[in-house]
């Protein structure tokens, strides 16, 4: 089983991919993540946002493998607990599919997108970064990884 990352955002800054890249490192025997970065959609005065927002989706869309199980990052998702996150791990391993996890741009993902999700994970009520909700989920998805190998990185309580 692999995970792709499929955010809206390309060329962050030297720390979101340095923490990205250490946690892909950490997680690249149990489940490698692979980062696909989507050109955020045209905005500003005279443009149109839900153009936008709906060709951020479509590419969102075209670089989800076929079979994939499909989350998306979402503030109206289920809140999930690391070890939740880690049970939840478990039963996707079960299924045999590469998973997909899905991160909008500043407005948040396309309707396609969401509708395309099997699942939506919403990290907390606070409002983060795009860039730092990278950060986080390849954080998390090591701390699953972890817990499920029983790994002294986790110490939930």
């Amino acid at each position: 089983m692999r995970a792709r990352l499929i955010s809206i955002g390309e060329r962050m800054p030297a720390w979101v991919a340095a923490g990205v890249a250490e946690y892909s490192k950490r997680l690249s025997h149990d489940l490698p993540l692979d980062v696909i970065e989507i050109a955020l959609g045209a905005r500003g005065k005279g443009r149109d946002l839900a153009r936008a927002i709906s060709d951020e989706g479509a590419a969102m869309l075209a670089a989800i493998p076929k079979g994939a199980h499909v989350i998306a990052l979402d503030g109206r998702g289920s809140v999930w607990s690391s070890e939740h996150l880690a049970e939840q791990l478990a039963r996707w391993r079960m299924l045999g599919q590469d998973l997909v996890f899905l991160i909008g741009g500043p407005d948040g993902l396309a309707p396609d997108a969401l509708a395309r999700a099997n699942q939506r994970w919403s990290l907390g009520p606070l409002t983060l970064p795009h860039p730092i909700v990278r950060i986080v989920l390849a954080e998390q998805l090591y701390r699953a990884v972890s817990q499920l190998g029983n790994h002294p990185y986790h110490r939930g309580g």
